[in-house]
C-alpha cells in the first residue's frame, strides 16, 4: 500500500514538472495569434456606402462588425481610469506600444526627454515605460514598454495605463482592463493623396504575391464622436497597402473639403468574403482630408530613402559620402531608434544637408515604409533611390578622381535617364537597377573605427540583388515593391546597369559585434527572422550560419574572395583631414 501511494505521488509530481516546464517554455516565446482572435462581435450601425453593390437589398453582407457597444465600452473604460489615457498594442518580443489619446497629450509633453514613466499592469506590476516618437499621420505621442514575464501566461493580455514614476504605489487601476490590440492583425497607418486613401495594414496579405482580392474588402471609416460610418471601395490589394476612395464628409457633417473636420475618424478594412462571416480589423490608423501644399517648393532631382535602426554611428559616413555624389535630400524612416540617431542627424541639418525623418515604429514593415516615402517624396523629389545605410553606391570610372565633384558634376545622376529619352523609346525608363557586391569582415572584430568603407575591403567573387533608383511617378499605383525595387507603371521600363557602370558596395558581413544585431528581427515583412527554422536557403541569410546568433570560428577571415579596396583609397582621398591630432576621415571629426 504504501509503494502505491508513493508512486502515485512521484506521477503526480513529475506530471505537474513537465505541464510546468511547457508552460514556461512557451510563454517564454513571442506572443501567438490565430485568425479567430481578431474578430469583433458584430453590430447593426447606420452606414453610408459608397461601394456599387451596397444596395439595400444586399447591405446585411456588407454589415460593420466592429462592435460600436465594445467601442463605446472601451473608450468609457479608458477614460475612467487613473493615468495617461491610450490604446496598447502587443507588438513582437513581448513589447507594448502605449499610443496617447489626444486629451491626455499635454500631461506627457513635459516629461518626454526623462524616465519619469512607468507601464502599470491589472495585477500591479509594472516596467519603465520609454518614450518613442510621434506617429506620421496623427502626431500621437508613443511610449514602449515590456510585458512583465507573469503577465505573459495569462489571456488575453491585458491592456496597462500609462503612470509617471512619483506615482508608483499610490495608483491603483478602477475598472477591469481591455485586451490589448494584437500587431499581427491592425491597421496601423493611412495617407491621403489628392485622388484617394492610402490604408497600411498587417494580417491580411500574409504572403508576397498573395492577396485578397480588392472586391472582397472595403475601407471603413467611422466618427469616434457619433460612430457614423462610411464605406468606401478599395481599389488594389498588394502586400500591406491597400488603396479606396476617400469618403463623403457631408455624411460626417462637414463641407466636402474637410472644412470643420475637428473629430477623429478612425479608418480600417472589412473583409466579407463569400461564405464566411464579415469583420473589420482592428484598428489605430486615423483619416486626414487630402490638403494642397500652399507653397510649392522645387524638387529635389534625386533623393535617398533608407529604414534605420540604431545606425548613429555610420549615419554620418553614408550621408556625407552620397551627398558628394549627387544625393540632394534624405528621407530617412527612423524605426525606433534606441541610440543618439536623431543627434546624429539635428548636427548633419545643422552642417547643411537636407534631412527629413520620419517615425516608423511599425516593426517588420520595410516594404510599407517604402511605400508610404514614394506617396510621402513625390511633391519634394523626382527620383528616390532605395539604399540602406550598410550599402555605398560607387562607380568605377571614378577611381582616379584626385578631389571630390564639383557641385556640378552629375556622378551619381549620370546613371539617369536623359530628359529627351522619350523622343529614343516609347517606354521611357522609369527605374535603374544596380547590382550589389557583398563584403565580408575582412579581420575586422570590432567597428572600423575610421568608417566601413576603410575597415571593410575583402568581398564575395560573386554580386548578389540589386538596389534601386526610381522615378517616383513612374510607380504603379499598388506601390508593390521587394528587395527594393518597385513594379512600375505598364508605360515605364527597368533599366540595369552593369558592374562596369555602377556598383553598390554592401557591407553586408561585419564585425561580429555589428553582424550578429541581425539576428534581432528582419526588417522585411516577408523575410523569415534568422532565429526561425525556416528558409534555410534564403539569400537573406548568411551561408553557413544556424539560427543562434553564436560567432562561428573564424568569423572574421569569412567571405573574403576577392581584395577590393578601391572605394577605401577613393574615399580616403576625398575625406581625409588634417587636424592638430593628426589626420582622420571628416565624419569622424
Amino acid at each position: 500500500m504504501r509503494r502505491k501511494v508513493s508512486s502515485a505521488f512521484v506521477f503526480l509530481f513529475l506530471s505537474v514538472f513537465v505541464f510546468a516546464s511547457f508552460s514556461l517554455f512557451f510563454s517564454s516565446r513571442g506572443p501567438t495569434y490565430t485568425s479567430a482572435e481578431i474578430r469583433l462581435p458584430s453590430a447593426n450601425l447606420i452606414a453610408l456606402c459608397k461601394i456599387p453593390e451596397c444596395s439595400s437589398s444586399s447591405y446585411s453582407s456588407f454589415a460593420i462588425k466592429e462592435d460600436v457597444n465594445y467601442l463605446t465600452r472601451r473608450v468609457a473604460s479608458i477614460q475612467d481610469s487613473p493615468g495617461v489615457k491610450s490604446v496598447s498594442v502587443l507588438l513582437p518580443d513581448w513589447e507594448v506600444l502605449l499610443i496617447v489619446l489626444p486629451e491626455s497629450t499635454s500631461l506627457v509633453t513635459t516629461s518626454l526627454s526623462g524616465n519619469g514613466f512607468l507601464c502599470l499592469y491589472p495585477n500591479n506590476e509594472t516596467s519603465p515605460a520609454r518614450f518613442s516618437g510621434f506617429l506620421p499621420s496623427t502626431n500621437q505621442t508613443t511610449f514602449k514598454c515590456g510585458l512583465p514575464k507573469r503577465n505573459r501566461r495569462r489571456l488575453p493580455f491585458l491592456s496597462p495605463i500609462l503612470i509617471r514614476s512619483a506615482e508608483k504605489g499610490s495608483m491603483v487601476l478602477s475598472r477591469p482592463s481591455e485586451p490589448m490590440l494584437r500587431w499581427t492583425s491592425l491597421a496601423y497607418e493611412s495617407f491621403s493623396t489628392e485622388n484617394d486613401v492610402v490604408v497600411f495594414v498587417k494580417g491580411l496579405n500574409h504572403r508576397q504575391r498573395i492577396n485578397l482580392p480588392p472586391k472582397e474588402l472595403a475601407c471603413v471609416f467611422i466618427d469616434e464622436t457619433s460612430n457614423n460610418t462610411v464605406r468606401t471601395a478599395v481599389t488594389t490589394s498588394i502586400q500591406e497597402v491597400f488603396r479606396c476612395e476617400h469618403p463623403d464628409l457631408t455624411s460626417f457633417g462637414y463641407g466636402r473639403e474637410g472644412n470643420g473636420l475637428n473629430k477623429r475618424i478612425k479608418l480600417s478594412l472589412e473583409i466579407h468574403q463569400q461564405g464566411k462571416s464579415s469583420f473589420t480589423m482592428p484598428s489605430v490608423a486615423y483619416y486626414t482630408p487630402w490638403r494642397k501644399l500652399e507653397t510649392q517648393r522645387p524638387k529635389s532631382l534625386l533623393c535617398a530613402s533608407t529604414m534605420v535602426f540604431d545606425v548613429a554611428k555610420v549615419l554620418r559616413e553614408w550621408v556625407m559620402y552620397h551627398s558628394k555624389i549627387g544625393v540632394e535630400k534624405f528621407v530617412i524612416y527612423d524605426n525606433d531608434s534606441d541610440d543618439d540617431l536623431m543627434r546624429v542627424i539635428k548636427e548633419l541639418t545643422q552642417e547643411g544637408y537636407n534631412i527629413e525623418t520620419v517615425f516608423w515604429i511599425w516593426p517588420k514593415t520595410q516594404e510599407a515604409g517604402f511605400s508610404h516615402a514614394t506617396l510621402y517624396a513625390k511633391d519634394s523629389c523626382t527620383w528616390m533611390m532605395y539604399l540602406d545605410v550598410d550599402e555605398f553606391v560607387f562607380a568605377p570610372s571614378w577611381v582616379n578622381s584626385l578631389q571630390p565633384p564639383a557641385d556640378d558634376d552629375p556622378m551619381l545622376k549620370s546613371l539617369l535617364p536623359r530628359t529627351h529619352q522619350r523622343w529614343s523609346n516609347p517606354r521611357p525608363i522609369g527605374q535603374v537597377l544596380i547590382r550589389c557586391n557583398e563584403f565580408g569582415p575582412s579581420n575586422q572584430t570590432t567597428h572600423p573605427l575610421e568608417g566601413v568603407t576603410q575597415g571593410y575591403t575583402c568581398r564575395r567573387k560573386e554580386d548578389n540583388r540589386h538596389k534601386s533608383i526610381v522615378l517616383l511617378d513612374a510607380v504603379d499605383r499598388s506601390l508593390l515593391n521587394a528587395i527594393h525595387h518597385f513594379k512600375l507603371k505598364e508605360t515605364y521600363r527597368t533599366k540595369p546597369v552593369s558592374l562596369q557602370v555602377a556598383v553598390v558596395n554592401h557591407y553586408k558581413y561585419q564585425a561580429w559585434s555589428e553582424f550578429k544585431v541581425k539576428f534581432r528581427r528582419r526588417v522585411s515583412a516577408y523575410v523569415v527572422d534568422w532565429t526561425q527554422g525556416l528558409n534555410p536557403s534564403s539569400k537573406d541569410r548568411a551561408p553557413g550560419l544556424g539560427f543562434e546568433a553564436v560567432e562561428p570560428a573564424g568569423w572574421e577571415r569569412k567571405f573574403c574572395e576577392v581584395r577590393d579596396d578601391r572605394l577605401k583609397l577613393l574615399t580616403r582621398r576625398w575625406f581625409e583631414k588634417e587636424t592638430m591630432a593628426g589626420s582622420g576621415m571628416a565624419w569622424r571629426i
